[in-house]
């Protein structure tokens, strides 16, 4: 089991040397955020076509979070969370393998299994194919070597996943699909699963909203109500070993259904 990740959510989980550093500069994150909170309140509670009070900790408060927290968090792995609809022997293969971000290729290698699984004609895998999202050029760039995930858990009844585990082959496959047979085929391919994956912030470019996350976090563990407590999107470009695989929840299992009463325990909910 890979132990060596916090999520950015749970300060509980923070290592030493992170909470150390963000406990050096407490008075400095507390009266940023207290700040922020007063002037955001004061303009709500005026005509709001003025600009927020100037707030005198911002400098150094962004100071700390580019130059003292982020190299911190580049050296660090957090818990995410990666919402999919896979087939037993795709959990198989992530158990033994590992996960991969997407290409063109990988799209045609999972849907060439299925028309060996005999679950797809050959046609209607060519026809799934042909109207990948990969084909156009706009889409390619977001989608290409990059596998997604979010750095908070969310509902499995969200409306921002229910997609996603109720179609197989993710956006890449499913996004553009018109014809209903093809619809119908890719939502009755394998089941709903819940990725937890411990995701190394050097394989991705998202170190600066992992800074931004644990001192949001650490500054509501002061008593603050700081508006970046938001979960945000990241993605891996490298492959990432077995190791990373911190636990799979699948639709019909106990734990898959606690995803939607609250799992883990210890997250509080979203802010956003």
């Amino acid at each position: 089991m890979f132990t060596k990740w916090i999520d950015v959510w749970r300060v509980e989980t923070f290592d030493n040397d992170l909470y150390a550093e963000l406990s050096m500069h407490e008075k400095l994150i507390y009266n940023y955020m207290t700040t922020d909170k007063k002037n955001f309140l004061e303009r709500e509670a005026a005509d709001r076509t003025q600009p927020n009070p100037f707030n005198p900790y911002i400098e150094d408060y962004y100071r700390l979070v580019e130059n003292e927290i982020m190299p911190r968090m580049e050296a660090r792995t957090i818990r995410a969370w990666h919402y999919t609809r896979l087939t037993a022997d795709e959990v198989s293969q992530i158990w033994s393998s590992g996960i991969y971000p997407s290409t063109m290729g990988k799209i045609q290698q999972r849907l060439n299994a299925q028309v060996s699984a005999g679950v797809l004609s050959s046609k209607e895998a060519d026809d799934l194919f042909a109207g990948s999202p990969f084909h156009n050029k706009e889409q390619y760039s977001p989608r290409s070597d990059r596998f997604w995930l979010t750095s908070h858990p969310i509902q499995i009844d969200d409306s921002g996943v229910t997609l996603l585990l109720g179609n197989w082959g993710g956006e890449s496959v499913y996004f553009w699909l018109k014809d209903p047979v093809l619809k119908k085929i890719v939502a009755g391919i394998g089941k709903p699963r819940v990725l937890e994956i411990a995701v190394p912030l050097d394989t991705t470019k998202h170190i600066y909203s992992a800074a931004e996350a644990v001192v949001a976090t650490f500054g509501r563990r002061l008593g603050c109500e700081p508006d970046r407590c938001r979960g945000f999107d990241l993605y891996t470009t490298q492959a990432l070993g077995s190791e990373s695989v911190i636990a799979v929840h699948t639709e019909g299992e106990p734990n898959f259904i606690d995803l939607a009463r609250g799992y883990p325990s210890e997250f509080i909910g979203r802010t956003d």
